[in-house]
């Protein structure tokens, strides 16, 4: 896990200072909302060369860290 969550990099001169891929232009927030949207890893690949199967799988490993030490609250 840790191999993976050192593909995430957060850079003040990078996407605004928010999660990114190996200090690149995608944003961690955008992978994912590609995969909630239904994209596969496959149509990622395919869309965006330069990523690898590992940068997408980091950003799953990146939201469910994130998500172990926050505390949610949804509006009914």
């Amino acid at each position: 896990m840790n191999s993976l969550l050192s593909r995430i990099t957060i850079n003040p001169e990078v996407g605004h200072g928010k999660p990114t891929v190996r200090n690149s232009r995608y944003l961690v927030e955008s992978i994912l909302e590609h995969l909630a949207g239904g994209d596969s890893i496959e149509d990622l690949l395919a869309e965006f060369p330069d990523l690898e199967r590992e940068d997408i799988l980091a950003c799953l490993a990146f939201a469910t860290e994130v998500l172990k030490h926050k505390k949610l609250s949804f509006a009914a």
